[in-house]
């Protein structure tokens, strides 16, 4: 089992490969033959909004620690690492959009650097647009909000598996996220269920 300290280490890391891979305008894990939904449309402007009150509170705690200029280095590359992690969070979420694989028959659902859940389409009871703006912990049940709300219900036939933030299992039966595009997300998984062979209620 990996520990949590390297699971932490895995995790910046992955957000500074996220920063990359966005300014170089490329995506993570959408192969030939798979197609990406992305979902971060809806957070861009409050994940910008929160980098900027990080900026504006670093420029004021620089006013106020010109006199102790041990404490405001170090609060300096605090502040700097806060700015570039609300970025890489924001980055990651875009360059790590939910991905169908068709011809792989798997469905993943991601948010960021924390969650990929791979769903084989045979396991897919329905799929559904649903928007949501409040979600109940539930046992079974794995809500992904973006902005504080869901587009795009899938229910399955017998649960699948993923792992947590901090590498725990969990099994889930229904998976609820967000889609910039809810109903062209839901079409195609319904078109790739039926190309399988899968009747589509």
């Amino acid at each position: 089992m990996v520990s949590v300290p390297s699971r932490l280490v895995r995790h910046e890391a992955r957000l500074l490969v996220s920063l990359w891979l966005w300014a170089a305008r490329r995506v993570d894990g959408v192969s030939a033959g798979a197609a990406g939904f992305g979902y971060a449309r809806g957070q861009g402007a409050m994940m910008f909004g929160l980098a900027f009150v990080c900026v504006v509170e670093s420029v004021g705690m620089a006013v106020l620690l010109r006199d102790w200029p041990a404490v405001h280095h170090v609060v300096l590359v605090l502040d700097v690492y806060t700015v570039v992690f609300v970025v890489g969070l924001h980055a990651a979420s875009v360059v790590r959009p939910h991905v169908l694989d068709p011809e792989a028959g798997v469905l993943r659902i991601r948010r960021a650097v924390h969650v990929d859940v791979r769903i084989p389409l045979e396991r897919i009871r329905s799929v559904r647009r649903e928007m949501r703006a409040t979600h109940e912990a539930v046992d079974g049940e794995l809500n992904l909000a973006v902005g504080a709300q869901t587009s795009v219900t899938v229910e399955l036939t017998e649960p699948v598996t993923y792992l947590t933030f901090f590498g725990r299992r969990r099994q889930v039966r229904v998976v609820r996220c967000h889609a910039d595009d809810a109903g062209g997300l839901v079409r195609a998984v319904e078109r790739a269920r039926e190309g399988r062979g899968h009747a589509v209620p």
